[in-house]
C-alpha cells in the first residue's frame, strides 16, 4: 500500500519567557499565554486551503528558556511531567483536528527527581503523547548524560535516540543547536528515521544553516525546521531575532523557506515518503549514503573518543549550569591528550565561557 504524499507546516510564533515573570504563578500564566498562541496558530493553518496533516512549533515555544535559573528554581517555574499540564491542551487539539503536533518542552519527569530535560515531543491524532527524546548534546541545561550509566540501565536502547513508526512514516526530532551533532541524527537514521523534526530557537548561523541541510543529504532525510518568531530565547533584549523556518527534502534541497522573524504559518510543504523510500534504493553511487557505508570502519575510532566526561552528576542531580566548569576543564584535557587541541603555554588561561547562563 503506498503512502500519498502529506503536508507539514511550521508554527514561526513569539514567545515570552515564564524566567522573566515575577513569581511561579506568574510563570504559569506566561506559559498559558504562549499555549494559547501557538494553538492560535495551529487553527489559522488548519484553516487553510492546504491543511497540514503535521505541524511543528519551536523549542522554547511554551516557556521560554531558564537564563540562567537554578535547576529546582525552574522545575517549579515551568517543568512539569510528560504527558501533563505542558501537552494538555495540544492533546486536546490534536485529538480534535486529527493531527500531529511536535515540538520541545522542559520536561521533569517523576522517574528522575530532582533534574529536567530539554525534550523533544510528538502528539498523534489521538491525542496520546506518542514521541519524546530527551536531548543529549546541551550547554546549559541538564543531560541524561551527566548519569548516563543509570539513564542506560532504565532506557530501552530503542527509545535513547527514538523513532517514532506512523502512518506519515518514521519520524524523529532533534532541537536547535542539536542539529549541529551528526551522530545525533545518523542514530535515528540507523532506527529508520525518514524524516527529522527540528524545534528551533536560534539566531542565523551559516554552521546550523549548513548542518541542516547536511544532516538531510548524509542521512536521506526530510527535515521540518520551525524557528521562533521575534527575539530568540537567549536574547531578552531583542537583540538578535528567529525567522529561517525551513523544510528541506532528501537531497538538502528547499520546499518552503521564511527568511524573515514575523509570525506566520506559510513554511508549509509536501513530504513525499514512497519517493524518498525509491530514492534510498536506487543504486547512485555516493549520492546514496546508506547502500555503500562502511560504518565498521569508524567503530574502534569512536570508541577510543572520551573527551566530555559522562556521569557528572550521576550522585546526585545538577544544580546550576556553572557547576558545568569542572567538566569542560576535563573535556579540554581530554581533547589535550588527543590532539584535538593544543596545549596552551605556560601562563595563559583558557577563555572564559561564552555559554548564556
Amino acid at each position: 500500500m503506498t503512502m500519498p504524499p502529506w503536508r507539514a507546516t511550521c508554527i514561526q510564533m513569539q514567545c515570552e519567557r515564564a524566567c522573566q515573570a515575577a513569581d511561579d504563578a506568574g510563570g504559569w500564566q506566561v506559559i498559558a499565554r504562549n499555549q494559547s498562541r501557538m494553538i492560535g496558530l495551529i487553527e489559522v493553518a488548519l484553516a487553510e486551503p492546504e491543511r497540514p496533516d503535521l505541524v511543528v512549533f519551536p523549542e522554547f515555544g511554551m516557556q521560554g528558556p531558564p537564563l540562567g535559573m537554578a535547576v529546582e528554581d525552574w522545575i517549579r517555574r515551568a517543568c512539569s511531567t510528560v504527558p501533563g499540564p505542558l501537552t494538555e491542551p495540544l492533546q486536546a487539539l490534536a485529538k480534535r483536528e486529527g493531527i500531529y503536533i511536535a515540538g520541545n518542552v522542559f520536561e521533569a519527569p517523576e522517574e528522575w527527581p530532582g533534574r529536567y530535560f530539554n525534550t523533544c515531543i510528538m502528539i498523534g491524532p489521538d491525542g496520546d503523547v506518542i514521541y519524546r527524546y530527551r536531548r543529549v548534546n546541551v550547554a546549559a541545561f541538564p543531560s541524561v548524560h551527566d548519569f548516563l550509566s543509570d539513564y542506560m540501565k532504565a532506557t530501552p536502547k530503542d527509545q535513547v535516540f527514538p523513532v517514532a513508526d506512523t502512518p506519515l512514516g518514521k519520524i524523529g526530532i532533534i532541537a536547535c543547536g542539536e542539529i549541529t551533532v551528526p551522530e545525533v541524527a545518523r542514530c535515528m537514521m540507523f532506527g529508520g528515521a525518514e524524516v527529522i523534526l527540528h524545534p528551533t530557537n536560534s539566531r542565523y548561523s551559516a554552521a546550523q544553516e549548513a548542518a541542516k541541510l547536511a544532516r538531510c543529504a548524509e542521512n536521506m532525510i526530510y527535515m521540518v525546521s520551525a524557528n521562533v518568531a521575534g527575539p530568540i530565547g537567549f536574547s531578552p533584549d531583542g537583540t538578535f531575532t528567529g525567522g529561517r523556518s525551513h523544510i528541506l527534502d532528501h537531497w538538502g534541497q528547499t520546499l518552503a523557506f521564511e527568511e524573515g522573524d514575523a509570525e506566520g504559518t506559510n513554511v508549509s510543504a509536501l513530504i513525499d515518503i514512497e519517493r524518498l523510500r525509491a530514492d534510498r534504493r536506487n543504486d547512485t553511487g555516493l549520492s546514496n549514503p546508506h547502500l555503500r557505508a562502511r560504518y565498521e570502519m569508524y567503530v574502534p575510532f569512536y570508541a577510543d573518543a572520551h573527551f566530555y566526561p559522562p556521569d557528572q552528576f550521576r550522585a546526585s542531580p545538577m544544580k546550576h549550569a556553572s557547576e558545568t566548569h569542572g567538566a569542560i576543564a576535563q573535556a579540554r584535557a581530554n581533547l589535550e591528550a588527543a590532539g584535538v587541541l593544543v596545549p596552551l603555554s605556560a601562563g595563559a588561561e583558557d577563555p572564559a565561557s561564552t555559554v548564556e547562563l
